[in-house]
């Protein structure tokens, strides 16, 4: 019989391991798996968001987007958010001030970030939620409905054609569907990877004051800051039809607070004249210097004041006592 040649495993081994290795080499790179974007909370931290300065007290806390806190909230390039000056018209051994507002969120994005979660730790018992939503809603609609103007469209205008060979305008993820009924639509969600079911803006602005009352406080529904968008006429533009309008329907149906701030800073546009105006705003149309954030301020605690029984009033500062409740 004739002698079989058996190769000695450690040969076998080596054989195995270039194989390997080589296809190895061949083998097409493996894409990196997206990084990931941080979480609530730490996102929350790195903008400087804090709880109250003394939990003992009530608390007035803030939630909404640029227009009530603008990035780190420290003035950066000039650009205010009415969430910080208002502070000074609350006495703050009465009350404490939370502005917990992120700047480029939605009454969408705030929830389904986790931001709202977080600000729902911090809420107790005879606290009061003041919330104003609406600047960066638009942008999300039904197949084949009318798309909602945002970012400072003129009423009535159609949106921007694409320069050519540009992507057509995408359905704004952060944004929600316009109006205040149960529609949904299901949408990309480029943050988690995933998709999700996206609420009309009255939906969300329900959840907001749903929430609040469970948690036994206060719900305040605020209509969004109007942008500097002169109309033919002289006036400044309202958003009585879409998102200053859903607010105030929300409000009247859920029985809660509505402060009109988008037509009481709106009248004080129209009375300062646009000369005026100009100063107090530290880009095109959308965000405030100080100055107009402190006449901002100064109209929502005018807001605040003309509510049934003045429910703010003992917290306020001699600054803010001065100011007289807005009248209609």
């Amino acid at each position: 019989m004739p002698r079989t040649h058996r190769t000695p495993p450690a040969l076998l081994a080596a054989a195995l391991t270039c194989i390997i290795a080589l296809a190895a080499q061949q083998a097409p790179p493996q894409a990196a798996p997206p990084p990931q974007p941080p979480d609530a909370k730490t996102q929350e931290a790195s903008l400087g968001l804090t709880g109250p300065a003394n939990p003992k007290l009530p608390s007035l806390i803030l939630v909404g987007d640029s227009t009530v806190r603008n990035g780190h909230g420290l003035g950066s390039d000039g650009l205010w958010g009415w969430g910080a000056p208002i502070a000074d018209l609350f006495d703050p051994a009465k009350i404490n001030v939370v502005n917990r507002a992120i700047g480029g969120l939605s009454s969408h994005t705030f929830i389904s970030q986790g931001h709202w979660a977080s600000t729902l730790e911090l809420i107790k018992p005879g606290d009061f939620v003041l919330i104003q939503f609406g600047h960066n809603d638009g942008g999300l609609n039904l197949p084949g409905a009318p798309p909602v103007p945002d970012q400072g469209q003129q009423p009535g205008a159609t949106l921007p054609t694409p320069p050519p060979g540009a992507a057509p305008r995408a359905q704004a993820g952060r944004g929600s569907l316009p109006g205040i009924g149960e529609e949904t639509i299901d949408v990309p969600n480029a943050r988690a990877g995933t998709s999700e079911t996206v609420h009309t803006f009255g939906w969300y602005m329900r959840k907001y004051v749903d929430d609040t009352r469970a948690k036994g406080a206060t719900p305040i529904l605020c209509s969004l800051v109007p942008r500097k968008i002169w109309l033919p006429d002289g006036h400044i533009h309202r958003s009585a039809t879409t998102y200053g309008g859903w607010t105030q329907q929300v409000a009247a149906a859920e029985k809660v607070g509505f402060v009109d701030l988008n037509e009481i800073i709106a009248r004080r546009y129209d009375a300062l004249g646009q000369p005026a105006v100009e100063p107090l705003f530290g880009d095109p149309h959308t965000h405030t210097t100080l100055a107009g954030a402190q006449l901002n301020a100064e109209s929502v605690v005018a807001g605040l004041r003309a509510l049934p029984h003045d429910p703010l009033k003992k917290y306020l500062s001699p600054k803010g006592q001065a100011i007289q409740p807005y009248k209609a």
